[in-house]
This record gives structure tokens, sequence and C-alpha cells, in this order.
């Protein structure tokens, strides 16, 4: 069956952004290559997986989450360059001229929107491919779930299943968040439990099973409430509001158009040649 692909916008425009160089830019000066390097890894993605749709998750930078306003220090310190913002805003309306679908709402993050389309698969019954570099989502992983994370820049994914998430934190898929909780995550600013690592983390979820049951047995009773917290930031929220989702045809004349408006004529032409030639879709 056709998989459906599932992107996190934000996580895929951030690498384009600090993997092409800056001068890159549009007819009127204005900057372009996070559109760039998005645009080319989304083709790319499209022509090697041949989904039967494609569902890009977002970020609502301006407006916090349930995961900032529970805990003060949550992604602290993040600052993005303007030239960013700018392509940021952009990116959405692009991905609907493709024809595929944008998730984006006030209090919920990119990979929320991950979780909620692998959700959503179960009623369509196909496999998902999840693109991130986020390894919280690690957690998504299942037989019929498959994450493709850059390795370098955009331009190589491996693929990480459940065995690759046991390989490379020892534990399962389901405990991912209680395995950040417990170890922390310093890009998102949670401390963890006091003295405890990455394996540390694996030995007491093999020893308990769950964060909960480590905390039922008596253990981090100083900092129990903390963790659960931890745990509950670090757990991705499918509840968060897909639009419909259904198969798809690429819309690559209306995607060209609005690309050679922005000015970006080259990558309009890469992107019209596909209209010409069905077979590439």
């Amino acid at each position: 069956m056709k998989p459906l692909l599932v992107i996190d916008g934000d996580s895929l425009a951030h690498r384009a952004y600090h993997g092409l160089p800056k001068s890159i830019r549009r007819a009127d000066g204005r900057p372009s290559g996070a559109i760039v390097g998005f645009t080319n890894m989304l083709l790319r993605l499209y022509d090697a997986e041949q989904p039967r749709a494609v569902v890009v998750g977002w970020d609502t930078l301006e407006v916090p989450t349930y995961r900032h306003e529970e805990f003060a220090a949550y992604q602290s310190g993040r600052v993005f360059d303007d030239e960013l913002l700018e392509q940021l805003h952009l990116l959405p309306e692009l991905v609907d001229a493709f024809g595929f679908a944008s998730a984006k709402a006030p209090g919920y993050e990119a990979d929320d929107f991950l979780a909620a389309a692998v959700v959503a698969r179960r009623r369509w019954r196909s496999p998902v491919l999840v693109v991130t570099s986020d390894r919280d989502a690690f957690q998504l992983a299942s037989e019929r779930v498959t994450l493709l994370m850059p390795t370098r820049g955009v331009s190589e994914l491996a693929r990480v299943g459940p065995a690759e998430v046991r390989e490379r934190y020892g534990v399962e898929p389901e405990q991912v968040p209680d395995f950040i909780a417990l170890r922390g995550d310093p890009s998102d600013r949670l401390p963890g439990a006091p003295g405890v690592g990455p394996k540390g983390a694996a030995q007491i979820l093999g020893e308990y099973g769950s964060l909960e049951a480590a905390l039922a047995a008596g253990r981090f009773a100083a900092c129990a409430e903390e963790l659960r917290l931890y745990q509950r930031i670090a757990t991705l929220d499918a509840s968060a509001p897909l639009p419909p989702l259904e198969d798809q045809s690429p819309l690559w004349a209306e995607a060209s158009t609005l690309l050679r408006r922005w000015g970006m004529n080259q990558v309009a032409d890469r992107v019209a040649g596909r209209a010409e030639q069905p077979s590439t879709s």
C-alpha cells in the first residue's frame, strides 16, 4: 500500500536554512535558502516514496503551548533568525499550493501533528513515513510507522523503526517519553532525574517498565512530580487537529506559479517540468 507521508515542516525548514548558503536569494533580494531546501527535499521524498497523501505539521511560534505554560524553562533561550522566520511563514502556503495538507494550530507543536497523523493512519490502514530530526518522535515508531531522519543536511535519511529505537536508546518506542523524563533533554531544557543519564534511564525502565512504576516503588520521591511533568511534556499530543486527509494528486503547475510569483524562477521551472511529465508523480 502507498504510505501516508508526514513531515515535521519546521524541522525540515531549519535544516535547509542552516545547511544551504545564506546567499541564496529571491529576485527581490529576500532570502530563499530554507524554501529552496525544503522544496528540494519535498520533491525527493515524493519521488522516493510515492505517497498517497502528504501532511506537513508546523509550529505556531507566536503562541505558547501547554508545555511552555506548565514549565517556564521549556525551550528557553531559542532565538531564530528573522530571515528564517520570514520563510517559515511562507512555507505552509507553498505546501497548500502543492496540493498537500498543512497542519497548524495555536497551542500545538509540529510533532504533535505527527502523532495525530499516526492515529489517523489507523483509519486509513496505510503505513506511515514520518520525516523529522526530532528524536522525541521515536515514540511513534511501530511495525507500520517508520521514521525518516535526516543525517546529513537534508540529503540523506536514516530509517528508524522499533529495532533502531531499541538499539539507540535501549527502550521500546512507547517508553521513550519516560526515557526522556528520566534522562532529560538539553535541547528542550528538561533537566531529567538527578544523576541519571541515558544508560541509567534505560536500566530503570528495563527494571520497572515505566516511570510511574518506578515512582510507585519509591524511586525519585523528591522529584516525582517534576518527572511526571517532564513525561507529559515529552509525550506527543495526538489530539492536535488535522485537516481532512484524503488521497492527493500533486498540483505541480500551481506550486510552480507560486514559486515564480515569489521570484524563484529556477525552482519554479523544476517544479513546472513535473506537470508535463505525469509519470514522475
